[in-house]
């Protein structure tokens, strides 16, 4: 533990590495700031809206939160199984893909990966640019500019201070939380809404789908800030940190939507963080309240915008072969891609909540597939034994496209298109199911099925054990730093 922490001191604050393999020499961190920091993502008010979708929509309080915490639990694990790659790995989550899809073809996933980010730190931004805009007395769009300038701040300083902006956001999240239920409770008769129960399938399961959703979304960077822990790190811990965290950050920020959209008497939709802050008071609690929802949103903020980074990282390296980003290289990719984020929170702000719905649902389409083709993969068909170097080679052992990947991956796709209900599209067997959204069960079983079956009749050969890069840098710079502190302390 001692080397541990002498590790993390001597880590640079901003962040030198992109997307290149982390050498032993530079790992650091612990597995409570895995917990602390998927706590803080999830404690905030995107998820609070998401929870109130349920009853939003339709649902009851009390099947919409046993829903909900179903979904946490399904879709927390795939996350959890991404999150546990990292240390063992020690690359981002997408560069990773490239045994499944090939170093050309895993830009596929990865374009769509983009957009999800895309979205997400639009969707967020639209919240906290309200939150600026009470706390500052501006308007909501220069709220929006004020939050993106942050976003790209520490999203620019990268992996360290994002996960000290977890700590901290766990902390004020817990408070905020604690304080909004103890006012939620003393101004409504939460038993009494418990008590209407009007079960329905179609409800149900979309409570279910919002939070599978939510969780599985993570699944393709939740890698990329494990990724820094040292290699002998447990994979069953990091499982668990990680997949806590989250869960039950999502589960409880998603409980106070619900009661409060169930409370609200119609005035949630459209006057979301109003609202959420209106349970807390007025003057000094307020401008709290709003400080705290704009602080919640700058760890999952940063998340997107950093995961970003890495697949246009990932995308042109897989091009260019080997790519090593400096830091104004870093400082453009990032202003692109928060700057386009700004501008479509900026252009939607005004219809948020329906297209956010919609949003997430629909990308379950594009995701379930890839989290199940990646896990069977690298849990059940090379079970770890990756070629790191080869990962960079398209001359190399995965070859510039993987036709089975890719062919499961768009059959993974299609096979769910039936059953999407969303407005972007309605499949023809979602009304003789009763309007029920199972596409997300049908794009995580049936790929993970096929391509188990098909991998282990056609998988090209699997290396003997994990083929790690030769270390030869961190291995003098390690010796340097011992010799100088010897001849310190001599």
């Amino acid at each position: 533990m001692a080397v541990n922490n002498e590790r993390a001191g001597s880590t640079p604050l901003i962040e030198r590495r992109s997307i290149d393999y982390i050498p032993e020499a530079e790992r650091h961190g612990r597995l409570f700031s895995q917990f602390t920091l998927w706590m803080g993502a999830n404690l905030q008010i995107t998820a609070i809206v998401t929870g109130a979708l349920a009853v939003v929509l339709g649902g009851d309080v009390f099947w919409s939160l046993i829903g909900l915490l179903i979904g946490q639990l399904l879709g927390g694990g795939v996350m959890a199984l991404h999150a546990a790659q990292g240390p063992k790995l020690g690359l981002p989550q997408m560069i990773s893909s490239r045994v499944q899809f090939g170093v050309y073809g895993a830009a596929i996933p990865i374009v769509l990966v983009c957009l999800m980010y895309l979205g997400f730190t639009a969707t967020g931004t639209v919240l906290s640019g309200q939150a600026l805009g009470q706390l500052f007395g501006v308007s909501d769009s220069v709220g929006i500019l004020i939050f993106a300038s942050v976003i790209v701040l520490v999203t620019v300083l990268g992996y360290r201070v994002i996960h000290w902006i977890g700590r901290v956001a766990s902390v004020i999240g817990v408070i905020a939380f604690v304080f909004l239920f103890w006012r939620l409770m003393s101004q409504t008769d939460v038993g009494a809404l418990l008590q209407i129960r009007h079960f329905s399938w179609s409800s149900f399961l979309l409570a279910v789908s919002l939070a599978a959703s939510w969780q599985i979304a993570f699944g393709p960077y939740v890698a990329d800030y494990s990724r820094y822990l040292p290699s002998a790190t447990s994979a069953v811990k990091t499982f668990f940190a990680a997949g806590a965290g989250s869960v039950i950050g999502a589960q409880v920020a998603m409980i106070l939507g619900v009661f409060a959209a169930a409370s609200a008497n119609g005035q949630f939709a459209g006057h979301e963080v109003a609202y959420i802050v209106g349970l807390g008071g007025t003057g000094a609690t307020a401008a709290l309240l709003y400080f705290s929802i704009a602080f919640g949103k700058v760890t999952i903020s940063t998340l997107n915008s950093y995961g970003s980074f890495m697949c246009i990282a990932t995308i042109i390296s897989g091009v260019k072969g080997h790519l090593t980003v400096t830091r104004m290289q870093r400082l453009v990719f990032v202003l692109f891609i928060v700057g386009a984020a700004t501008l479509i929170a900026l252009l939607g702000q005004h219809s948020f909540l329906g297209a956010f719905k919609s949003f997430i649902l629909f990308l379950l389409a594009f995701f379930t597939p890839w989290s199940a083709i990646n896990l069977v993969d690298y849990y059940c068909i090379t079970r770890e034994r990756y070629d790191v170097p080869a990962l960079a080679d398209p001359n190399g052992r995965y070859g510039r496209w993987n036709l089975l990947g890719i062919s499961v991956y768009v059959f993974g796709v299609l096979v769910q298109l039936p059953f999407i209900s969303t407005k972007f599209y309605t499949g023809p067997l979602v009304a003789a199911l009763g309007d029920v959204d199972i596409s997300w069960i049908i794009g995580l079983v049936l790929p993970a099925a096929v391509y188990y079956f098909c991998a282990k009749k056609w998988h090209s050969a699997v290396p003997d054990q994990l083929i790690l890069p030769v270390e030869q840098n961190s291995v003098v710079q390690a010796k340097t730093s011992g010799t100088g502190r010897a001849a310190a302390q001599a």
